[in-house]
């Protein structure tokens, strides 16, 4: 599993708009995002670029800390 740390969510609403911006990713699978902790956590079936991940996360809204 590998994880990401986001800011800026702030409720129920966010964590699904990051869980459907990651789950639309080709290659990511079984995401789960803990608002508490503002951390998103994934399978990769397949690589999937770094890069990938944090324009799906700011496209949603939301920034990548780190």
């Amino acid at each position: 599993m590998k994880s990401v740390k986001i800011k800026g969510m702030s409720c129920q609403h966010c964590v699904m708009a990051v869980t459907k911006a990651l789950e639309a990713i080709d290659g990511v699978q079984h995401v789960s995002v803990d608002l508490q902790t503002g951390t998103a956590t994934y399978e990769e079936i397949k690589p999937v670029d770094a890069s990938a991940i944090m324009q799906a996360i700011k496209k949603a809204g939301y920034d990548v800390v780190g």
